[in-house]
C-alpha cells in the first residue's frame, strides 16, 4: 500500500514563503512521476508543478519563476519551495504520484496525499 503524506502548508502574508514536502511511503522502489496540484474553492484541481524520475518538470504559468519543485529519488520525497507568494495561490495543495515500482509489482494508478492548506493574506 502507497501512502503520500503532505507537510509545511500555513498561513503567510503576500510575497513570503512555504516549503511544503511529501514522503511516499510502502514497499516502494522507485517512482516515475512525482508532483504537486491544488484546488481553490470552486475551482478544479490543476497541476502545479511535476518532476519526472529523470528531472524533466513541468510548471504552471502562473508559477513559473516563484515556484521550485525538487525530488529526493533516494527516500521517495517530493518537495515544492513557493516563493513570492500571491493571495490567488491560496488553495489546498495535494501531492500526486504515478508510475510507482514495488518490489512485485508496476503500478499505473495515481496516488494523493490528503491535502495541506496554504493560505496567503494581503
Amino acid at each position: 500500500q502507497v501512502q503520500l503524506v503532505e507537510s509545511g502548508g500555513g498561513l503567510v502574508q503576500a510575497g513570503e514563503s512555504l516549503r511544503l514536502s511529501c514522503a511516499a511511503t510502502g514497499s516502494i522502489v522507485k517512482i516515475n512521476l512525482m508532483g504537486w496540484y491544488r484546488q481553490a474553492p470552486g475551482r478544479e484541481r490543476e497541476l502545479v508543478a511535476a518532476m519526472s524520475r529523470g528531472g524533466s518538470t513541468n510548471y504552471a504559468d502562473s508559477v513559473k519563476g516563484r515556484f521550485t519543485i525538487s525530488r529526493d529519488y533516494t527516500k521517495n520525497t517530493v518537495a515544492l519551495q513557493m516563493d513570492s507568494l500571491k493571495s490567488e495561490d491560496t488553495a489546498v495543495y495535494y501531492c500526486n504520484s504515478v508510475g510507482v515500482w514495488t518490489p512485485t509489482e508496476f503500478y499505473t494508478i495515481a496516488y494523493w496525499g490528503r491535502g495541506t492548506q496554504v493560505t496567503v493574506s494581503t
